[in-house]
């Protein structure tokens, strides 16, 4: 018997079934999203870790679309961790601004056009769920990966639009997850529901010195360095 087998085992949870992987991966997306709130370069390495666990949840249910996010998040982390030190290093803090309307227009373009492909992919593949799995939840899964790869690198770009990637990505995962009877992710989802809507006012008032931000033009805050997360 493998070291980490109880990953893949079952305790109750408020009398539903959760396997410790997935309880154990979304405790840590938890703290992920805090830690970002704070623009601590912590929330990088935390969700690595948190990603590793997930990913064990995901083969365990054979949601290969999930599964495949988790590790294309663990890769953008590790990109997105040394380009936060990078600012860091060079701004005395980590400054996040609004993208631009082109910007925003490449993320929505790609959030589409990305689902589904990758949607077309995992349907031919029958990768997704079980094979003949109806084309919603298969794009659904699709939707999540698709999202979370855009959400990590506007992380990385510290743009504040970040959050309604992850809020879009959120509305989806609360009903797959409670669908793939991972109900403590649907649960975790909705708190990140709660915490993405905190996010955005955070950073959307940290991306402009005095007055509101026009979405029109980027507006970065500079910080004194007695104001850096740890």
């Amino acid at each position: 018997m493998s070291a980490f087998h109880w990953l893949n085992e079952q305790f109750g949870f408020f009398g539903l079934p959760v396997y410790w992987s997935d309880f154990l991966g979304n405790i840590l997306a938890l703290a992920t999203v805090w830690l970002a709130l704070r623009r601590s370069l912590v929330a990088w390495p935390v969700q690595i870790l948190g990603s590793v666990f997930l990913l064990i949840a995901s083969l365990n249910v054979h949601l290969g679309g999930n599964a495949a996010r988790q590790v294309v998040i663990i890769v953008s982390a590790s990109w997105g961790w040394a380009t936060w030190k990078r600012s860091r290093a060079q701004e005395g803090t980590i400054n996040v601004r609004w993208a631009n309307w082109t910007e925003r227009a490449v993320l929505a373009a790609a959030m589409v056009l990305g689902t589904l492909a990758f949607g077309a992919v995992l349907n031919w593949q029958d990768a997704s769920f079980y094979p003949g799995a109806p084309l919603w939840m298969v794009m659904a899964d699709a939707w999540i990966f698709v999202g979370s790869i855009i959400a990590m690198y506007s992380q990385a770009r510290r743009y504040v639009e970040f959050w309604f990637v992850w809020l879009a990505v959120d509305l989806v995962g609360v009903p797959l997850a409670v669908h793939s009877e991972l109900y403590f992710s649907g649960i975790v989802y909705a708190i990140f529901f709660v915490m993405v809507v905190l996010g955005i006012r955070d950073w959307a008032s940290r991306s402009r010195p005095q007055e509101i931000a026009s979405p029109l033009e980027p507006a970065v805050l500079v910080e004194s360095r007695e104001d850096t997360p740890r």
